[in-house]
């Protein structure tokens, strides 16, 4: 613009400014009530409630003395430390969750940590080693994810027995592993798909072999997906109950099983220990998900797209 077309613009009124604008400002019309959003805010407020309810029970009555069923809604008179201590060390007659937590963790962590190698190593050969039957090597990998364990529990003994397995921690292991193996190998062979071809045929063309391929190019980039199969295997092994029912007992289980002895099998005995055993075997899980969440579905939508 000339140095006359802005001093003349400059001289209009205000009134004339507007018309003379080649871009005058849009007025903005206030919005109404969104009813829309404040249902939406409604139905999550009484979701998040819902959720809550029974871990404000859980809570509360882990602090009660002499807790009973019809007082689980109300605030305890005297907090107490009574019921963690009975649940931990395992007096009042009731078995000790601290010995227990300790053996699910050298469970759960083995587990875990074995059989995400073996599904890495199984998704990499059946996704970029093709070799005849491949596709139905693979189908009869997942076809172990749809078995139920129910059906399998009567032969699955007799094999673990066969074995010579110890009962306790080595057999649920063994289990844990086996029966991580189909899910591991979906996760990674789809994530696997994903990494560029031009990365392994440069790696072919430098001469290296099948396994140097996975240890210097692949396992490196396999990390988002490793932080899925752990977190996955590390909740599902923690949280079985049916294995550790039948391939280990009070001694040797897991926290899962003094959990159920705890709370006298089918009919719960003492509501306030039981109920700070309950929060005591599900912390590690929880802090697992609060801490590692965010990487956990990173490495879920890091493989979802093919590159």
């Amino acid at each position: 613009m000339s140095q006359s077309a802005t001093l003349s613009k400059a001289a209009l009124p205000a009134e004339s400014k507007t018309l003379y604008d080649p871009a005058p400002a849009v007025r903005h019309k206030g919005k109404g009530f969104n009813w829309g959003r404040l249902v939406r805010y409604l139905l999550l407020l009484f979701f998040l409630v819902v959720v809550l309810i029974p871990v404000y029970v859980l809570v509360i009555t882990s602090f009660k003395e002499g807790a009973t069923a019809s007082q689980a809604w109300y605030l305890p008179e005297n907090w107490s430390l009574e019921n963690w201590k009975a649940a931990w060390m395992g007096y009042k007659g009731l078995p000790a969750i601290g010995p227990a937590l300790g053996r699910t963790v050298g469970m759960v962590v083995p587990a875990a940590i074995i059989s995400s190698f073996l599904g890495s190593m199984n998704g990499f050969v059946l996704s970029r080693w093709r070799f005849p039957y491949a596709n139905v090597v693979f189908t009869l990998i997942l076809f172990g994810m749809f078995i139920p364990y129910q059906s399998v529990m009567v032969p699955l003994y007799q094999i673990v027995h066969g074995l010579g397995l110890p009962a306790g921690t080595p057999s649920l292991i063994f289990l844990h592993v086996v029966y991580g193996i189909p899910i591991t190998t979906l996760i990674f062979r789809n994530y696997y798909e994903s990494v560029p071809h031009e990365l392994i045929e440069s790696a072919r063309v430098d001469g290296a072999g099948m396994l140097s391929t996975y240890a210097r190019v692949v396992l490196p980039l396999s990390v988002p997906s490793f932080v899925v199969v752990l977190i996955w295997q590390f909740t599902s092994a923690w949280n079985d109950f049916l294995f550790a029912l039948f391939f280990s007992s009070g001694n040797n289980g897991p926290v899962t099983l003094a959990l159920y002895s705890m709370a006298g099998g089918s009919m719960l005995q003492d509501y306030g220990a039981s109920m700070a055993g309950a929060i005591m075997a599900s912390l590690p899980t929880l802090l697992v998900y609060i801490l590692l969440g965010k990487y956990f579905v990173g490495g879920l939508m890091s493989g979802s797209v093919k590159g």
